[in-house]
C-alpha cells in the first residue's frame, strides 16, 4: 500500500495561493518550501480562479450551487411523488361516487 495522501484545509490553501502571488517567488520554489507535491499550488491556483470562494469547499461537501440544485431535484422528486398519490386518491374517489 502506498503512503496516504495529505490533505489541506480550505485556509492553507488560499494562505498558499496568497503567499505565491504576493511573495514573487517561483511556485516551484513555494511548493518546496512548504512540502507540497510538484505542481499542486497550480491545480490549486486554477480551481480557486474558476470557482472563487466557493473553491474548496472539503471533503464530502458541496458548493451552495450544486448543494442549491441538490436540494431543489429532491423537492422536486418529493413533489411528483404527493401529486401521483393525489391522482390515484382522486381515481378512488370518483369511482366510488354514485
Amino acid at each position: 500500500m502506498g503512503t496516504p495522501r495529505k490533505r489541506y484545509t480550505k485556509e492553507f490553501k488560499l494562505e498558499t495561493i496568497k503567499l505565491a502571488e504576493s511573495s514573487g517567488k517561483p511556485m516551484a520554489q513555494i511548493e518546496q518550501e512548504l512540502g507540497i507535491t510538484n505542481g499542486l499550488l497550480g491545480k490549486w491556483r486554477e480551481k480557486y480562479t474558476e470557482a472563487g470562494s466557493e473553491a474548496f469547499p472539503g471533503e464530502g461537501n458541496l458548493k451552495p450551487t450544486e448543494e442549491r440544485i441538490r436540494d431543489l431535484e429532491r423537492e422536486n422528486m418529493r413533489l411528483r411523488q404527493e401529486r401521483e398519490i393525489l391522482k390515484k386518491v382522486l381515481g378512488i374517489f370518483s369511482r366510488e361516487s354514485p
